[in-house]
């Protein structure tokens, strides 16, 4: 994202607590062979920081373009690259849910995978699916790492 570096602080826009819309992604430098990228925003320190349970999904795309170098702020499906698809996050449903931690200062990972293949539609996988479908197929991945405690 290019509205907050490694390890700082998500600004509030991206969250619960502000217009809770997605911030702005890119990337450059994809390996050689890249056919698609897929995207996994994830928060592994649900529901407590201080005694994690789960990892918290909160936005999956996949078959991303590999052409592109990101994505705009407040994306919405109708705007995704042609051929992108998405997957459910764990509020079971498509689309980007900003952080909204109950308690705690939060940890959200955003990583990006480069891939040597386009997927078929997985019709909306979950991150396990995706993860699944994409073994063997992953030539690299990045990511940024931010932070977020609500107030």
């Amino acid at each position: 994202p290019t509205e907050f570096s490694i390890n700082a602080a998500i600004p509030p826009v991206y969250t619960c607590a502000g217009l809770n819309i997605s911030p702005p992604l890119e990337w450059t430098d994809l390996p050689a062979g890249t056919m698609s990228l897929a995207l996994i925003i994830a928060d592994p320190d649900a529901p407590d920081p201080a005694a994690p349970q789960r990892s918290w999904v909160h936005w999956i795309l996949y078959n991303i373009d590999a052409g592109i170098a990101g994505l705009t702020e407040d994306i919405g499906p109708q705007e995704l690259p042609a051929g992108t698809l998405e997957g459910l996050n764990d509020w079971g449903v498509t689309g980007y849910g900003g952080p909204c931690p109950p308690i705690g200062r939060h940890r959200y990972f955003h990583k990006l995978y480069a891939l040597d293949l386009i997927l078929p539609d997985l019709h909306q996988p979950t991150q396990q699916q995706l993860l699944q479908a994409m073994a063997g197929h992953i030539l690299a991945q990045t990511e940024i790492i931010g932070l977020y405690q609500r107030t």
